[in-house]
């Protein structure tokens, strides 16, 4: 688990393989401090397993299905990643709840200065944008963001000095593609109310059967 607040941005050293998966080779600095084989830091909101690791740089690999459904694809090397190690438990939780399992991509609209902050407009699919709600939670490259407003095929985001800085997002521009992961309350939510279990699907076949008896059997009211 992670929590969207990025420790570092590092570089992207070189990459190998093909488009069938891929090795990654990125210097960092803070999110080495104590790693192991094994551990999970999020790369642009990508969780994956460090294989090797030296004093400047970290090794992970990139399977097939994460390059198909993430910009990781569209890495070159010298580019700037954001990266944050896994939660421990006791950690503050100053962003929101990430499982580092990116839901799919969004394209950048515009990039338009307003007051102290930047506003992005991402264009995404439905099949995302059903999880996006004005003052809802979106992850996006990694970093835990409130929604301004949504659209029909795209939503907003306003980027304070203080995080365009500290992340990869200043480089970002028009047309340039970025991770987002919808906030997982809202995913499990669905799941619970549209899917269930067989027999609950066969006694309501046509879709969810929210209703007071429902919300106080399940603890809502």
């Amino acid at each position: 688990m992670f929590t969207g607040l990025v420790e570092e941005v590092g570089v992207l050293e070189s990459i190998s393989g093909d488009h069938q998966a891929s090795q990654l080779v990125i210097r960092a600095q803070t999110v080495l401090e104590g790693v192991k084989i094994g551990d999970s830091i999020a790369v642009n909101g990508v969780c994956l397993t460090v294989t090797t690791h030296t004093a400047h740089h970290f090794q992970v690999d990139v399977m097939p299905q994460t390059l198909q459904h993430t910009n990781l694809r569209h890495l070159v090397p010298g580019q700037r990643v954001n990266l944050e190690r896994a939660l421990r438990l006791g950690d503050r939780l100053g962003g929101h709840l990430v499982s580092g399992h990116v839901d799919g991509t969004g394209t950048v609209l515009s990039r338009q200065e307003h007051a102290n902050a930047v506003l992005f407009r991402i264009q995404t699919g439905p099949e995302l944008l059903k999880y996006i709600m004005p003052r809802g939670s979106i992850c996006l490259d990694g970093i835990s963001l409130t929604v301004v407003d949504v659209e029909n095929s795209s939503f907003r985001v306003s980027i304070i000095p203080h995080t365009l800085a500290m992340t990869s997002l200043q480089d970002r521009q028009p047309g340039e593609q970025v991770n987002l992961e919808a906030d997982m309350i809202g995913k499990y939510v669905e799941r619970l109310l549209y899917h269930g279990s067989p027999k609950e699907q066969a006694d309501k076949p046509n879709g969810s059967s929210l209703s007071l008896a429902f919300l106080q059997e399940n603890g809502f009211a």
